[in-house]
């Protein structure tokens, strides 16, 4: 398989097949790009970090929408999220294509020792500046106590498209929906 590069070109991974399939520079895509953030539950060292990735090129270099190659790219930040994106406007991904990605990434966890593809989960950045996943209810707990309030930096993992992430990915606790369970930060 060839090898990616992330600088201002595209490149061309060829798969198991011989099809050459596109790897685009995150930065290039498209604002209306179709993104899928995941979250780790904890912190990846540099090991888990180079395993996680490595697969994920891997993946992405196969990726396809019946049959034909998805333009896409992903980002890696903060050592917790990986965010994925699809150009939908060469090809769109189909709900066999996002499957196979979350079967992919899936498959990882258990070599990880992590949990990649998390449901429930709110992450903030804590008053120390470590990134914590917490549950709902814990994050409402912590906001009664105190602990995290309406200035927290919280990020969401329900954007959806490039220019949603661009926008809102991080933000104030204030900000976003994590409001919904701070009550007290919808006033700030």
């Amino acid at each position: 398989m060839g090898a990616v590069s992330y600088g201002r070109l595209m490149v061309y991974v060829e798969n198991t097949r011989g099809t050459l399939m596109p790897i685009v520079n995150f930065e290039e895509l498209p604002d209306s790009a179709r993104i899928w953030v995941y979250g780790a539950d904890r912190d990846l060292n540099a090991d888990e970090e180079s395993k996680l990735l490595d697969a994920v090129d891997e993946f992405l270099g196969r990726w396809a929408a019946h049959g034909v190659p998805l333009h896409n790219a992903r980002r890696w930040d903060d050592r917790r999220f990986l965010t994925i994106g699809v150009d939908k406007t060469k090809e769109g991904a189909s709900g066999c294509s996002i499957d196979g990605l979350y079967r992919a990434l899936k498959a990882l966890e258990p070599s990880l020792g992590a949990h990649i593809v998390t449901s429930g989960l709110v992450y903030y950045r804590g008053s120390d500046g470590v990134i914590q996943s917490v549950t709902r209810d814990e994050f409402t707990d912590l906001a009664a106590k105190g602990a995290i309030n309406g200035d927290t930096e919280v990020f969401d993992l329900s954007v959806t498209s490039l220019n949603e992430w661009r926008s809102r990915f991080k933000s104030r606790a204030a900000d976003s929906w994590h409001a919904s369970l701070m009550p007290e930060a919808s006033a700030t």
